[in-house]
């Protein structure tokens, strides 16, 4: 009896084991759902008061001239459910600065389209370049990023063979990521609240 109590605690054990590890790569796949890079519109609040603001109005689509202002299902958990994101490889801001201004909670914060405020007050994130991918940074002139910047040689600047360097002024729009032609793109811009999650950690 006592040989065969162990056998069955022993088969019990093992199925525990199982279930757990099960649920260890459900969560895993959950947590990689939840981790896509996106970034909020410009002017946004820092991401737990702007999803806490954030009213799901739509407002800030409707009114954006460039359309790249998608919402979140749940794909991104359910705290972040119907509040607006952008994809800069798919549509990249073009900082009209418009959907600050119809926002009615400040969620998105209205700052006026002049480059000061906005190098000032705007932080959806920062570009980065892999000089591994960037056609210039091989010997084959290329540009498009610096050319694609709305504040190019305040944002980007290029050297030799059209060379990108992201500068300290960089706002994160992502027209630079959305202009790169190379497949991985060679510029991307980091989020905000990304960085800022890597500062915290």
């Amino acid at each position: 009896m006592n040989r065969r109590r162990f056998i069955r605690q022993l088969s019990l054990l093992a199925s525990a084991g199982v279930f757990f590890k099960t649920s260890l790569v459900k969560a895993a796949f959950k947590v990689k759902q939840f981790t896509q890079r996106y970034l909020r519109p410009p002017g946004a609040l820092k991401e737990e008061d702007f999803i806490n603001r954030c009213i799901r109005c739509n407002q800030c689509a409707e009114i954006c001239p460039n359309n790249c202002i998608k919402f979140f299902d749940s794909e991104n958990g359910l705290e972040s459910h119907g509040t607006p994101y952008i994809t800069p490889r798919e549509k990249a801001c073009i900082l009209c600065m418009k959907c600050g201004d119809v926002c009615p909670t400040g969620a998105i914060q209205p700052i006026k389209r002049q480059l000061e405020p906005i190098v000032q007050q705007v932080n959806m994130g920062v570009a980065r370049v892999d000089k591994q991918l960037c056609l210039s940074w091989q010997g084959k002139s290329c540009g498009v990023c610096y050319r694609a910047c709305p504040l190019s040689d305040v944002a980007i600047k290029v050297g030799f063979m059209e060379q990108p360097e992201v500068l300290d002024a960089c706002v994160g729009c992502g027209l630079c990521e959305r202009s790169c032609i190379q497949i991985p793109q060679a510029i991307k811009v980091i989020p905000s609240h990304t960085l800022d999650a890597l500062r915290r950690s």
